[in-house]
């Protein structure tokens, strides 16, 4: 099983790169997410990105726009998604300064729009419908050497982040109440936060598609919380998580011929389920 995958290793090397480092980084990431109870947050940014893409398919079949063939590119799809998702996370960011049932609204609609207008607007494009659908389901294979740099850059980034600015990042996402009185100014830090997790949800449903993006976000955070007695801990805890059943996952697939993608998001279900387990077992015990 695993010489097989070795030898597919000069083939594929990018895509397993790639989506490894994806997976760090939303892993990453998705500790402030789940540490602020906002789980389906990534859901709707990665709708509002596949609007984003959309319109840019709708842009490029339009007459006027005939010979701009940029309109098409991966530059300004990409572009295009992280404006939609930035877009989204304000309101909802908005929403959420109003309480919890706002902001859970306004999660919805968002998810629902972007899910339904974005294949409205792409119905009759020629290659617009087989891209959103494309990444509503996978797309981890085809990776590039630019995706690889991008993507090792963000999740180093954002391991520095977490490094240089963890005891105010638990204090931010964990007790707002506290926060303020410590002197962070809290707007700033949660529309901080929820662009972070924009650009990043953005940049990687691109790459790998709605379910692995989703899949990283929030399950190896889940698993970590219910294993790790500290918070700080699960910073550590997540991304090793999503690591390791990612390169499982990955052997798996290679040797059972089936898609990536799906096989790691099985896998970290599995994980933390398992990790809700035993935190039941240690508190009965």
């Amino acid at each position: 099983m695993i010489d097989g995958f070795i030898e597919s290793w000069p083939l594929f090397q990018n895509t397993y790169l790639a989506a490894w480092m994806m997976c760090i980084l939303l892993s990453i990431v998705g500790v402030l997410v789940v540490a602020r109870e906002q789980i389906f947050i990534g859901a709707a940014l990665s709708e509002a990105s596949t609007l984003g893409i959309a319109v840019a398919f709708s842009l490029a079949s339009l007459e006027a726009f005939h010979d701009a063939h940029w309109l098409e590119g991966e530059a300004f799809l990409g572009a295009m998604a992280a404006v939609f998702a930035f877009v989204a996370a304000a309101i909802i960011g908005r929403a959420g300064s109003s309480g919890r049932e706002s902001y859970e609204a306004a999660t919805g609609w968002i998810f629902l729009l972007g899910g339904s207008l974005s294949i409205i607007i792409v119905y009759h494009t020629p290659h617009g419908l087989e891209e959103v659908h494309r990444l509503l389901s996978t797309s981890i294979i085809g990776a590039s050497r630019a995706d690889v740099v991008l993507f090792s850059v963000l999740a180093c980034a954002a391991a520095l982040a977490v490094c240089l600015l963890w005891r105010p990042l638990l204090l931010a996402v964990l007790d707002e109440e506290m926060a303020a009185a410590a002197g962070l100014r809290m707007s700033v830090w949660s529309a901080g936060i929820s662009f972070a997790v924009a650009l990043c949800v953005s940049l990687c449903l691109r790459a790998s598609g709605l379910p692995y993006t989703f899949g990283c976000l929030v399950l190896p955070p889940l698993a970590a919380r219910n294993l790790c007695r500290s918070p700080g801990r699960v910073f550590l805890v997540s991304p090793a998580i999503a690591f390791l059943t990612s390169a499982i996952a990955f052997i798996l697939a290679d040797h059972y011929d089936e898609p990536p993608g799906q096989v790691t998001v099985a896998l970290l279900c599995a994980a933390a389920a398992a990790a809700a387990g035993w935190r039941r077992m240690r508190r009965a015990c």
